[in-house]
């Protein structure tokens, strides 16, 4: 079958490889989407993600597919089933997995990162990570249920009630699902700051963004005035505009992934007189179901953010800055039939 492997730092190719064998807990799965996002730049560039990815693997842990056998172990998913997988599959053994913080897990391996995923036509996960894809949901959606999952464990990690007024600083693909998510979650204002003025239009007339913040242009962002703020970037100027933005008593969600040897300042004396909560947040657990929830009931459009549609050639000129401006990439492996 052919995939697109990662055979070293900066280099993808196609590839003919051998059909995956399934073991009796896992589901072989016919790929249909699979998406592209900032760890696969990471780990193509030979940095981390969720934990290290050693060539020669197959990334890919955004994707959807349909099932195509399944183990004789296997009783929550049955051939035919439209599905999508979580990646990050936990030791159960270590500190953190019993102490109800799987996330941390000392021994995590994922699919699309340590073993192979959704870039080849066909790929095997655990079940217990496989979930069945609600009839209204199609597949291109279903293939980044990944990362609005990583937004949902961030949103369940704050305490979010409706009289809030939140910011989200990155009109990123992560930033425009943390403005959708944030106003599902029943937060009545959601603002956004970014520097590409097509996307802060759309998320202003689509999806009910009160306030946009251009600050490519050099729009301000009002000190002190937001109960929660998103900072999805990562970068140290945009971490400090999150803590400056923040109001008394405001929650600030550190998601945007900073360098490995980043660093930015703060006012300690801030963070006392406002009485801040600074959360970091690290992947996705228990956070599926809720995810494939938001997209059956229509609350949330993803589809709308999808710029680009690859095939396997294309994907090395999206990885390399070849295509411009991209919010988000997904490939196309088996399509919709798969």
């Amino acid at each position: 079958m052919e995939a697109l492997v990662l055979t070293g730092t900066n280099k993808l190719e196609v590839k003919s490889i051998e059909k995956p064998e399934v073991k009796p807990n896992e589901v072989l799965i016919h790929t249909a989407f699979a998406g592209i996002c900032g760890t696969d730049h990471a780990l193509y560039a030979g940095l981390p993600g969720s934990a290290d990815a050693v060539p020669p693997i197959v990334l890919g842990h955004e994707n959807s597919g349909v099932v195509a056998e399944i183990g004789s172990s296997v009783t929550n998913v049955k051939v035919g089933d439209r599905v999508t997988v979580d990646p990050n599959i936990y030791c159960g053994q270590c500190k953190y997995c019993r102490t109800g913080r799987p996330e941390l897990c000392e021994n995590l391996s994922a699919v699309g990162v340590t073993r192979n995923g959704g870039f080849e036509e066909y790929f095997t996960a655990p079940a217990s990570v496989v979930y069945q894809i609600p009839d209204n949901v199609s597949l291109k959606s279903a293939a980044v249920v990944e990362p609005i999952s990583c937004a949902v464990h961030g949103i369940k990690l704050l305490k979010v009630t409706p009289y809030q007024k939140a910011l989200v600083i990155g009109d990123g693909f992560m930033g425009e699902l943390f403005v959708q998510i944030l106003q599902a979650y029943g937060i009545h204002q959601v603002d956004l700051a970014g520097v590409v003025p097509e996307k802060l239009a759309m998320n202003k007339e689509k999806f009910g963004v009160k306030n946009t913040y251009n600050t490519k242009d050099g729009d301000k962002i009002p000190e002190g005035a937001y109960d929660v703020v998103i900072e999805a970037v990562g970068l140290p100027q945009t971490q400090e505009a999150a803590i400056e933005a923040s109001a008394r008593g405001a929650q600030v969600l550190m998601f945007g992934v900073g360098g490995p040897d980043a660093k930015f300042q703060m006012n300690t004396y801030e963070v006392f007189q406002k009485q801040l909560t600074i959360q970091g947040s690290f992947i996705n657990p228990n956070a599926f179901e809720d995810s494939l929830a938001l997209l059956s009931s229509g609350k949330l459009n993803v589809e709308d953010l999808m710029s680009h549609e690859l095939d396997y050639k294309t994907v090395d000129d999206f990885v390399n800055g070849k295509l411009g401006v991209v919010s988000k990439a997904v490939v196309k492996v088996g399509g919709e039939e798969a």
